[in-house]
C-alpha cells in the first residue's frame, strides 16, 4: 500500500511506475480503485498505471463533508505532482470522469486525454442530490444500496450467485460515511458544461448499455459538446461496465489510445 500528503489530506494510490506513456484511472461514487483491476492488468505491460482512492474513498482520509469537485480536481492534480507525471491520460469513471473533465479545464499540461466513462458534464439535480443526501444522513449507506446495484449493474450480474456482485455491494456499504456524503455535494455543485465544451484534448466516452445512473444519451450529450470526441456503447452493462465488461473496456482503450496517438 501507498500513502501520499497530496494537497493537505492523506490519499491512497498505486502506481507502477516506469518510464512508459501514463494512464491514470479516477474510480466512482462509493468505490475504490479496485473497480480498475481487471483493466489496469490487462494494460499494464504497456504503460504506467496510476490508480488512486479519491478522497473520502478507499483507504484516503475522509474529510468532513461537504466538497467541492475541485477539492477532488485539486486532489489529483497535486498527486500527479507529487508523483512526477508531466501528462497523462485520465480514465474516469462517473464522479471520477468530472473530476477528469475538471482537470483537463484547470490543469491542461497534466492531460494528454481522457477516457470518460458513465459520466456527464453534469449529473442529476440539486433535487436528486439533496434527497440522496437526506435518505443517507438518515438511513445510511445500506438504505440506498440496493436501488444503486440495480442502476449499477445488468439484472445478470446480480445473480445472488455472482460472488464478485456481493464484493461490490460490500464496497459501497463499507465506503466512509463522510467521503459519500461529501462527494455526493461535490456532484450536485458541479457543471462543467462550458469548460467541457472548450477541451482541445483526444476525448473517448464510452457508457453501457443498460446504465441507469447515467445512461446512454447523457453520456452522448457529453460526447457532443467535445468536439473531435468518439463516443461508444459496452453490451451487457450498466453504470460500471470495468467491473462487467473489462474486456470490452479495455479495447475500447486501447484502441482509442492508438488512433490518437497516444499509446
Amino acid at each position: 500500500m501507498n500513502f501520499t500528503h497530496a494537497n493537505g489530506i492523506v490519499l491512497h494510490y498505486e502506481d507502477t511506475g516506469g518510464d512508459r506513456p501514463v494512464i491514470v484511472f479516477a474510480n466512482s461514487l462509493g468505490t475504490d480503485f479496485r473497480i480498475w483491476d481487471k483493466v489496469a492488468a490487462a494494460l499494464r505491460p504497456d504503460f504506467r498505471i496510476v490508480r488512486y482512492d479519491k478522497r473520502g474513498h478507499g483507504l484516503s482520509e475522509a474529510t468532513p463533508a461537504p466538497y467541492a469537485m475541485s477539492d477532488h480536481v485539486n486532489d489529483l492534480a497535486a498527486l500527479l505532482d507529487e508523483l512526477r507525471v508531466k501528462s497523462a491520460v485520465i480514465v474516469g469513471l462517473s464522479v471520477g470522469g468530472v473530476i477528469a473533465q475538471g482537470l483537463a479545464a484547470v490543469r491542461p499540461d497534466l492531460v494528454r486525454g481522457l477516457v470518460l466513462s458513465n459520466t456527464a458534464h453534469k449529473i442529476g439535480t440539486q433535487e436528486s442530490w439533496n434527497a440522496r443526501i437526506a435518505t443517507v444522513e438518515a438511513g445510511g449507506i445500506e438504505s440506498i444500496a440496493d436501488a444503486v446495484m440495480k442502476l449499477w449493474f445488468t439484472p445478470a450480474f446480480r445473480s445472488p450467485s455472482n460472488a464478485e456482485f456481493a464484493g461490490c455491494r460490500a464496497m459501497l456499504v463499507r465506503s466512509p460515511l463522510a467521503g459519500y456524503l461529501g462527494t455526493c455535494a461535490a456532484l450536485r455543485d458541479s457543471d462543467l458544461t462550458e469548460s467541457t465544451r472548450a477541451l482541445k484534448v483526444p476525448v473517448l466516452c464510452i457508457v453501457g448499455d443498460q446504465d441507469g445512473s447515467t445512461p446512454p444519451d447523457l453520456v452522448r450529450s457529453t460526447a457532443n459538446l467535445i468536439r473531435g470526441s468518439d463516443f461508444r456503447i459496452v453490451a451487457d452493462a450498466g453504470h460500471i461496465p470495468c467491473v462487467e465488461q473489462p474486456a470490452a473496456v479495455t479495447a475500447l482503450i486501447r484502441q482509442f489510445l492508438m488512433t490518437a496517438r497516444l499509446a
